[in-house]
């Protein structure tokens, strides 16, 4: 199927039969899929809900790839796209064991959210639009959520026997009865025991044991059984996708380009007075700063986010009018040279923005925030670049190029050791004398244990504010080693950053 007819707007499948004597019979696969569905939410209770994302999360993508590849089998590896997300994906969940930054951690899992659900559906077949189009969003997000909802019988379905005799019709029964008979017991219990005095104390011990025991444990099995039906029920849908309803071939809508030519023309004469004024700024320095009543450090704080946000409005842009105008006459010519322009004017003002975020890095050191603004900022450069190609040559895919860049381009960021470059900027500017003060509070407690090292450079007896409080150097170090000890001591929360602090604390 080509990529035009790939583009038909998705509807939703048909329902299949409700009636559990019409549904066909399940492989021996897909019952074997069950148990291994329910130990996979039951690993997930552990990790994810209960310690969040960190190195159990990557335990429990590794069982979701792992159940994928007994449902799917060799699939998982057949298509570019699936290999690509695949190790896209495995190397966002290997980031949470082997660094200990939240920011990242956070923005990891929510694009292993995204990420993982846009994989899976792919496998199956039933959608229509390839990953990288933007409109395969909505497609697979509906494909998701029938494969979640809409097949919660396929679970009672590999329950019950495929041959029907009397001593295998008992299954289901037995496994349904004893789950509530565990419940009941568990509520009853305790409210027995608060009812009357004598049986609380008949039943003290036992019901201490229990508590200690097993009461947690019993809790996590009852949502891991509740979770199960659904993903058992995407993993069925998975194997027996219900393909989506074809569409006539729709041809693209164009429009006469005259008015995004007005549009680009009314832009691109304003940013090349506001780049005139900014050659002023850049190339007059202080003095000339001076004369209009600013700072060198003022003036080179302000405006950088800005400018990179306008260099995202720009590439909207220019993309829509080269993509929905209509490519004949002189007004597509004057689009395609306007487009040009723009894309150039918005190249200088990114390099605008980074000598401005220079000057302000030299005059304030380096933060977290500051790398990722310089790392946006490259990363909106290659867009522009590849929409420059998109200028030159219309047909050009710009999706199909700049999503798997901005995937790679983010497990790059993930593996640059950010927060050791701005805890070493930052103590090497107090050691030499550039900043009066230094933030330990917010190189210890915002940023990962890989701050620690740079620390230590530092006199472990001078006294910094933290909180409500001044303490010693080493004593904030101490504690935070202790809680990289406390991350090391459960498998759910260990990482490289975290033993390789602790380990070089001892």
């Amino acid at each position: 199927m080509s990529e035009e007819k790939n583009a038909l707007p998705p509807e939703g499948p048909a329902k299949p039969a409700q009636n559990l004597e019409k549904i066909a019979s399940l492989s021996s696969r897909e019952r074997l899929l069950l148990p291994l569905t329910f130990g996979f939410c039951l690993l997930l209770v552990n990790t994810l809900l209960e310690t969040g994302p960190t190195a159990g999360l990557t335990a429990a993508v590794c069982a979701w790839y792992a159940l994928l590849t007994v449902c799917q089998g060799r699939k998982l590896l057949i298509a570019g796209e699936s290999r690509f997300l695949l190790a896209t994906n495995l190397v966002l969940a290997a980031t949470l064991t082997l660094g200990s930054n939240w920011y990242f951690r956070v923005w990891n899992l929510l694009a292993l959210l995204a990420l993982l659900p846009i994989h899976a559906v792919g496998l199956s077949g039933g959608q229509r639009l390839p990953w990288w189009r933007p409109a395969m969003l909505w497609e697979r997000f509906c494909l998701l959520l029938w494969g979640l909802f809409g097949h919660l019988w396929a679970a009672v379905a590999a329950l019950l026997p495929e041959k029907r005799d009397s001593s295998a019709r008992r299954i289901l029964p037995l496994v349904l009865g004893t789950a509530g008979a565990v419940i009941l017991l568990a509520v009853l219990v305790p409210v027995l025991a608060s009812a009357d005095a004598l049986f609380a104390a008949a039943t003290a011990d036992l019901r201490s044991f229990l508590s200690l025991h097993f009461s947690d444990a019993v809790w996590k099995t009852i949502v891991a059984a509740v979770m199960t039906p659904f993903f058992f029920g995407l993993l069925y849908f998975l194997r027996r996708p219900t393909p989506l309803k074809q569409q006539a071939e729709k041809p693209p809508r164009t429009v006469d380009g005259l008015g995004f030519a007005i549009v680009l023309a009314a832009v691109a004469a304003l940013y090349l007075l506001f780049l005139g004024i900014q050659s002023a700024g850049l190339f007059g320095g202080a003095a000339y700063l001076a004369q209009k009543g600013l700072s060198y450090a003022e003036w080179a704080r302000s405006g950088f986010f800005q400018m990179v946000g306008v260099t995202v409005l720009n590439l909207s842009l220019l993309l829509a009018a080269v993509q929905w105008s209509r490519r004949t006459g002189a007004a597509w010519r004057a689009v395609r040279f306007l487009s040009a322009l723009l894309t150039a004017e918005s190249l200088v003002l990114l390099v605008s923005a980074g000598v401005r975020m220079t000057l302000y890095v030299e005059a304030y050191g380096l933060s977290f925030k500051r790398f990722l603004t310089y790392w946006g900022m490259g990363m909106m450069a290659a867009f522009l670049l590849a929409a420059a190609w998109k200028v030159h040559r219309p047909d050009f895919r710009f999706c199909r190029v700049v999503f798997p860049l901005a995937l790679a381009g983010w497990l790059v960021i993930n593996c640059v050791p950010v927060d050791c470059l701005v805890a070493r900027d930052q103590v090497d500017r107090y050691l030499a004398g550039e900043s009066a003060a230094l933030d330990v509070e917010y190189l210890l407690y915002d940023l990962s244990y890989d701050t620690l090292s740079q620390l230590r450079r530092l006199d472990q007896s001078e006294i910094f504010r933290c909180g409500s409080g001044s303490f010693s150097l080493g004593h904030l170090v101490d504690q935070r080693l202790a809680e990289a000890r406390a991350d090391c001591a459960d498998w759910r929360t260990w990482s490289l950053s975290a033993w390789l602090a602790s380990r070089n604390g001892t």
